[in-house]
């Protein structure tokens, strides 16, 4: 029997480490060709009045979707990429939209024990894929820790915080989802990569 708990924990182990090398690696992911110019400087670009992104950026002005939650808190989805490890990450900037604090609602965690018991998260979210009729919930670790943004707390007027969430990876012929985040509005999203 402890011969069975040590290669368990020795499986959970090694999908931990699995996860936590590959999200390292997707937030470090860069699509640089090697005639890249770093800017003069980060403030500069913002003094002449028309705001263009530069190339380094590597996402439009535009986002994906918008959802709409409660009290003016927003969720605009700058990416959701496809990864080679069976994995897809969805970026985006959490925003209280209001002028008054916000207290991020304990409900985006979702209502499963497993993740709750981790504290604030966007772990209730969810990518629902309407044509093959199959829903993916946010990946955890062998902890139960949610592969999402943790540590939810309260956002003041106007103030913005980059999310992600990860997903394990539809067929790759499936390229629009719907996400679902609780006490939000869904969207579609595209699916690149």
């Amino acid at each position: 029997m402890s011969i069975r708990f040590t290669a368990k924990a020795r499986r959970g182990l090694a999908a931990w480490a699995l996860a936590v090398g590959l999200a390292v690696g997707v937030a470090g992911c860069g699509g640089s060709t090697g005639n890249d110019k770093k800017p003069q400087s980060s403030a500069s670009a913002s003094k002449g009045g028309t705001s263009a992104p530069s190339p380094q950026e590597g996402q439009s002005d535009q986002p994906l979707a918008e959802l709409k939650g409660q009290d003016g808190l927003l969720l605009q989805v700058t990416s959701a990429q496809r990864d080679s490890g069976g994995f897809v990450t969805v970026n985006g900037t959490l925003k209280n939209d209001g002028s008054q604090n916000l207290l991020i609602p304990a409900a985006l965690s979702g209502n499963e024990t497993e993740i709750t018991k981790n504290g604030p998260s966007l772990g209730g979210a969810t990518l629902v894929d309407s044509k093959g009729k199959k829903r993916y919930y946010v990946l955890r670790d062998t902890e139960g820790r949610p592969l999402t943004t943790t540590g939810l707390g309260t956002l003041r007027g106007g103030e913005t915080l980059p999310v992600f969430m990860q997903f394990p990876s539809p067929p790759t012929d499936v390229t629009e989802m719907t996400l679902q985040l609780p006490t939000f509005s869904s969207a579609t999203i595209q699916i690149s990569g």
